[in-house]
C-alpha cells in the first residue's frame, strides 16, 4: 500500500456513506458514557495502527473500547475482564449493522442506550430502519485508513508547533473528518448553528472560542473529491 493512496471519491462514495454511518453508531457510544468535554472532545474516535477506535470508554458493567480493525475487516468490542466480541466488516446495510452492534453489547453485558439518528447528515434515515446504505469495499476502506495514517502524522507534527491550547489529532464521526485545533483564548462570536440533525447549542459551545482548524476529509455532497481544509474563527 502506498503511504499516499489514491482515494478517488467516486470510486468509494458508496462505501464512504456507509462507513460514516458505522462509524456514527460506534460514536454514538462514546457520546453515551463519557463525560463531556469541551467543543466535544469526548465524542471522537482516533487514529490506530489497525484503523479507529473509541479509546478507553467506562461503562456502568465493565470498562471497554470499540474498534475498527482496517486489516482484518472487523469491529472489534474489548472488555477489562477479559471478554471480546466481534463483527465482520462485509456489505450489510446499516439497519443489520445496527442490530449487530447493539446484540453483541448484550452479549458483552454492556449495558447503554444509543440514540438512533444520525447527526450532521441531511434527509437522515434511523439507523434502525435504513437499508439502503449497505456497501462495503474492503480495498477503498484500507486506502481511506492510510490517509488518515498520514494525515495523523501530519497533524501531530503541525500540533507540536504551537504552544496554546490545542485539541488532540481526532476524528469527528459526525463530520466524518480527521481533525486538529488550535485556539486562541479569546471569546468568539455566537455561532448561528444550522448543521443538520445536530443541536445549535452543540456547533456553538464547539466554536465558542477563536479558533484554528486543519483537517482531511474524504468528499461528499457538493466537493467529490479528498480535500485538507482550513478553517478560522475569529470576530
Amino acid at each position: 500500500m502506498e503511504r499516499w493512496p489514491e482515494l478517488p471519491y467516486a470510486a468509494w462514495k458508496d462505501t464512504c456513506a456507509t462507513l460514516q454511518l458505522w462509524t456514527q453508531i460506534v460514536g454514538k457510544t462514546r457520546l453515551a458514557l463519557t463525560p463531556w468535554l469541551n467543543h466535544s472532545w469526548h465524542v471522537t474516535l482516533y487514529v490506530t495502527a489497525r484503523g479507529l477506535t473509541t479509546s478507553l470508554i467506562s461503562g456502568r458493567t465493565c470498562d471497554f473500547e470499540t474498534s475498527f480493525d482496517f486489516i482484518d475487516h472487523v469491529l472489534v468490542i474489548r472488555t477489562s475482564d477479559g471478554r471480546t466480541g466481534a463483527i465482520a466488516l462485509k456489505p450489510m446495510t446499516v439497519a443489520d449493522f445496527f442490530a449487530a452492534y447493539r446484540a453483541l453489547l448484550g452479549d458483552l453485558a454492556i449495558d447503554l442506550q444509543i440514540s438512533g439518528t444520525p447527526n450532521e447528515v441531511i434527509d437522515a434515515v434511523p439507523f434502525a430502519t435504513d437499508t439502503s446504505h449497505a456497501s462495503y469495499d474492503p480495498e477503498y476502506v484500507s486506502r481511506f485508513w492510510h490517509a488518515l495514517l498520514r494525515s495523523h502524522e501530519v497533524f501531530s507534527w503541525f500540533r507540536t508547533g504551537f504552544l496554546g491550547k490545542a485539541s488532540p489529532v481526532h476524528f469527528f464521526w459526525g463530520s466524518f473528518d480527521l481533525a486538529v485545533t488550535r485556539f486562541s483564548g479569546r471569546r468568539a462570536p455566537l455561532l448561528a448553528g444550522g448543521v443538520p440533525h445536530l443541536p445549535d447549542a452543540v456547533a456553538q459551545e464547539a466554536y465558542s472560542h477563536e479558533v484554528s482548524s486543519a483537517g482531511f476529509w474524504p468528499g461528499g455532497g457538493a466537493i467529490e473529491f479528498p480535500a485538507y481544509y482550513s478553517r478560522l474563527s475569529r470576530p
